[in-house]
C-alpha cells in the first residue's frame, strides 16, 4: 500500500473535487490518496464524488485552516464510472 499526497490549498469550488478525480485515476486499488485542501465546500463535494467512485473516503482532519481526506481505492480504474448505458431496442 501506498500513500499519495495531493496539495489542494488555496483551490476554491469546484477545482478541488475535479483535481480529486483526476488523482484517483492513477492510485492503484488498495492504496490511499490523502487530499490536503482548504475550501470549505471540499467537505461535501468530495465525499459525494468518492461516493459515486465507490471508493472509501474519511475526513482525518478538519480545521479552520484545513481539510484533510484520506481516501483508500476500492475499486479500479474510475474512467468508466460516468460512461453511458448502452442503448437497447
Amino acid at each position: 500500500m501506498t500513500t499519495t499526497k495531493l496539495d489542494l490549498t488555496g483551490l476554491k469550488c469546484p477545482l478541488p473535487a475535479l483535481k480529486t478525480r483526476k488523482a484517483l485515476k492513477s492510485v492503484a486499488a488498495g492504496d490511499f490518496l490523502e487530499v490536503h485542501c482548504t475550501d470549505p465546500l471540499s467537505v461535501i463535494d468530495i465525499p459525494a464524488l468518492i461516493q459515486e467512485t465507490g471508493d472509501k473516503v474519511e475526513i482525518t482532519e478538519r480545521s479552520d485552516v484545513r481539510i484533510v481526506f484520506l481516501i483508500e481505492k476500492a475499486n479500479g480504474m474510475i474512467e468508466n464510472s460516468n460512461a453511458a448505458a448502452p442503448r437497447t431496442r
